[in-house]
């Protein structure tokens, strides 16, 4: 009976003795500060821009195209605007694609590949990647873009909401008024210091402002003022309605309304079209245009043919590329020679 207490007492002691030795964490701990105070790891803008531009290639169906001689510089594609954050990296890449392909399926691959490689080499996760299709270059129609179709069609999960990007937009109306303002503003201002050097007796020409403001002080009524007045107030409500109008879209959106990550030029749209009004047989030149309402396909055929049937077979061509916009344009086919 008096061993079990003295038995019981070791066994309460084997705990303390089996804790891990504190100075050898301490120790590694240590080791770890010093590592992280040798320096920091930078990646720089550039760095990132290249890697996405480097995985873009890497896409069947994106070529590069130069800006060429008379084009401004920095224009060349594919190119990327990167925002670097703490945490995150932000990109809008812009792409030339050969044409004829499913876009939309190829922007899908695109943001696959590039994320993909982005995280891996830098290891920051992608915040936000748009793809920009700002040019296409004719090719071969029997090489498409080796990518799933099925990526048309994913669904987006119940709880996600996904923030709709910005559509691209022309520049403001404005933008040419406030370049004559501004080079009225410099020219003032070039006249105001003249005025200036003559006040202060370092140049001695004749004054230009104050004979003009004594003038103008000294003006009674005159017939011309009223006309006068009426320009500038109409003058000045159209510069402010200029100022307010919104900006007009540049670009068709692809994929779902509102939220589309994928633009193209109604430019685009129209070769698209044209390229599969071409597979029908029988055709011998197409041109098409593409507005705001509607895309018109003016087709002239090698030789007599039925309207309604060629009109059919070029409709149901060009239709399914009209449907990947996010905003579909009514179709409207014009035959050239036809037999009633």
């Amino acid at each position: 009976m008096a061993d079990q207490p003295a038995a019981a007492g070791v066994s309460a002691a084997v705990p303390a003795v089996t804790t891990p030795v504190p100075a050898a964490s301490d120790e590694q701990i240590a080791l770890d500060h010093e590592r992280g105070a040798r320096g920091h790891l930078v990646v720089k803008d550039r760095a990132v821009a290249r890697i996405a531009v480097a995985a873009a290639l890497g896409v069947p169906g994106v070529v590069r195209q130069s800006g060429g001689l008379f084009k401004l510089p920095g224009r060349d594609l594919p190119r990327a605007e990167v925002s670097m954050g703490p945490e995150s990296v932000a990109v809008a890449l812009y792409i030339a694609v050969s044409w004829p392909c499913p876009i939309a399926v190829l922007s899908r691959e695109v943001q696959r590949e590039v994320g993909e490689r982005i995280e891996t080499l830098t290891g920051l996760p992608m915040d936000t990647l748009h793809v920009v299709v700002a040019a296409a270059v004719p090719g071969d129609a029997g090489t498409p873009a080796d990518v799933d179709t099925r990526q048309l069609v994913a669904e987006v999960p119940a709880d996600c909401r996904p923030t709709p990007p910005r559509a691209p937009l022309a520049r403001p109306a404005a933008a040419l008024v406030t370049v004559f303002v501004a080079a009225g503003l410099l020219i003032v201002a070039g006249l105001t210091g003249r005025e200036f050097l003559i006040a202060k007796d370092v140049i001695a020409p004749a004054a230009w402002l104050r004979n003009s403001v004594s003038w103008v002080a000294g003006l009674h009524w005159q017939s011309w003022m009223l006309p006068t007045a009426t320009l500038a107030t109409l003058t000045g409500l159209a510069l402010v309605y200029l100022a307010v109008t919104p900006r007009t879209r540049t670009h068709l959106p692809v994929g779902k309304p509102k939220a589309s990550v994928v633009w193209v030029r109604p430019t685009d749209v129209a070769r698209m079209c044209s390229a599969r009004a071409r597979t029908v047989a029988g055709i011998r030149s197409v041109q098409t245009t593409v507005d705001r309402r509607r895309a018109t396909v003016h087709v002239a055929p090698t030789g007599e043919v039925h309207a309604h049937d060629l009109e059919a077979t070029v409709r149901d061509a060009v239709q399914p590329g009209l449907a990947m916009l996010a905003t579909p344009r009514e179709l409207r086919v014009r035959i050239g020679r036809v037999k009633s």
